[in-house]
């Protein structure tokens, strides 16, 4: 499946998080919706030109006793792959995390 500013490479079988890609006029900058995902159990990886985030949301809710009723919300390892018009060896990656999103900016100098 082709996109404007970038391709999706190999979905995670059950939480995959969606992603907003904007061009920069120095980047790129990828946001991830990681509601409920703590920051120390996210890895974020760029090789050439694919962007890669893995990680595992947890239910920290639940508590001895519980038992569902429903379940809307995938509690699981998750990976996102994306493939950027940029490579890694000619950019600078940073992340920030913020109000459940990953912030990744790929600074290409441009």
């Amino acid at each position: 499946m082709k996109y404007d500013a970038f391709e999706e490479i190999g979905r995670g079988l059950e939480f995959v998080p969606r992603a907003d890609v904007y061009r920069t006029p120095g980047g790129w900058v990828v946001k991830f919706d990681l509601a409920g995902v703590k920051p120390q159990d996210i890895q974020v990886e760029m090789h050439g030109s694919v962007l890669r985030v893995v990680g595992v949301r947890r239910d920290s809710f639940i508590e001895r006793g519980f038992r569902h009723h429903s379940m809307e919300i995938s509690y699981s390892r998750f990976e996102r792959t994306l493939r950027l018009p940029c490579t890694a060896e000619t950019a600078s990656v940073t992340t920030e995390y913020l109000d459940g999103l990953l912030i990744v900016t790929i600074d290409t100098g441009e």
